[in-house]
């Protein structure tokens, strides 16, 4: 199935790869992004030279926002438009309010309008996949099982309990308005164009450049890790082969203390970059951050099933082709080194 596609947050870190992926797919896309702190202009130059067609809004906009909806006709809408630092949001809520769950709000009621306006099969055609995160689930203990769809919501940051009350926005809109939903909750993300507050490109361009490395805590807390690529994979999946309704946990099954995976990737630099050996030498533990969720782990087995899609690379590969495309693209993040230059956040 191809078909025309509107990616809120599509000149974003996952939303790129996503517009990217549908664009080799035969998808005709078009990005409506805020370019806000976290856009690079190499990402934007990425999209245009794939073909995307690029619309600057945000989605707090309601006319800007079904304008440009309008004028793409798509048969399917991706939200991802989202604060989504956790750190951010500890010492500022506001924007993670208004953009997660104001902004969720007005995507669905556009979806909505314009789901209206339409007649037959063209209305039935279009539908909506809003992009959620884990952490609306909280933290796991050691023994826990992984999350799965039906976990019960129990977010522990600002951040996550916007994403949360995105969640139940959508699936309201769904059961009152009759509107065609399609949920995905998918564990942390990792892969080219990721802004450097991140832990892993946050790690890499800081060793690159001989910095500290800064792990919260002792590096225990776990998480599992998916490529942007293969979550990509599985959106794209869940608007071409999933029912109406249906939500997804999406998850790299890599999981991996954070102190591990800091010591993976210097290992990785080690190789490419003995000189700098052992980078893990800058490794330098700071106080934890306030409600630090311990464990996330997903439960993907649905995805494998109804979608035949699961991650198409292990995580020691996937971090391999990571670091060395922060390697050779420097021009793409040495500019956004001047914005964020790696500073503690999230200590309110």
């Amino acid at each position: 199935m191809t078909g025309r596609a509107f990616v809120t947050g599509g000149a974003g870190f996952i939303g790129s790869a996503l517009a990217l992926d549908l664009i080799e797919a035969g998808w005709s896309v078009t990005v409506f992004d805020a370019l806000t702190y976290a856009s690079a202009s190499g990402t934007q130059r990425a999209l245009s030279k794939a073909g995307a067609t690029l619309v600057t809004g945000d989605v707090r906009d309601r006319d800007a926002l079904r304008a440009a909806m309008q004028a793409a006709e798509p048969e399917a809408v991706f939200h991802l438009a989202a604060e989504t630092h956790v750190d951010r949001s500890i010492d500022a809520a506001d924007d993670f309010v208004t953009t997660n769950v104001n902004g969720t709000m007005e995507v669905a009621e556009a979806v909505r309008v314009i789901r209206d306006q339409r007649k037959g099969r063209a209305a039935d055609q279009l539908r909506l996949i809003h992009v959620s995160t884990d952490e609306v689930f909280g933290a796991l203990g050691p023994n826990d099982p992984p999350f799965q769809e039906t976990t019960p919501y129990d977010p522990s940051s600002p951040y996550s309990a916007s994403k949360a009350a995105s969640d139940h926005i959508v699936r309201a809109w769904a059961r009152t308005y009759g509107l065609d939903v399609r949920v995905s909750n998918c564990s942390n993300n990792y892969g080219p164009r990721q802004f450097p507050e991140k832990l892993i490109p946050l790690m890499i361009v800081s060793a690159i450049q001989e910095r500290r490395l800064p792990v919260y805590g002792d590096g225990s807390n776990r998480r599992d890790w998916l490529h942007v690529n293969d979550h990509a994979a599985a959106l794209r999946r869940i608007a071409e082969a999933s029912e109406s309704g249906r939500t997804y946990c999406v998850g790299g099954g890599a999981e991996r203390s954070n102190l591990e995976v800091v010591r993976a990737l210097c290992a990785v630099l080690d190789a490419r970059r003995p000189a700098g050996a052992p980078h893990d030498r800058l490794v330098d533990f700071v106080a934890d951050r306030p409600g630090h969720d311990w464990r996330y782990a997903v439960d993907a087995s649905r995805a494998y099933h109804e979608l035949s899609w699961e991650p198409s690379r292990d995580f020691q590969r996937g971090l391999e082709e990571t670091v060395d495309w922060y390697l050779e693209n420097e021009d793409w993040w040495r500019p956004l080194s001047a914005r964020y230059s790696g500073q503690r956040l999230g200590q309110a």
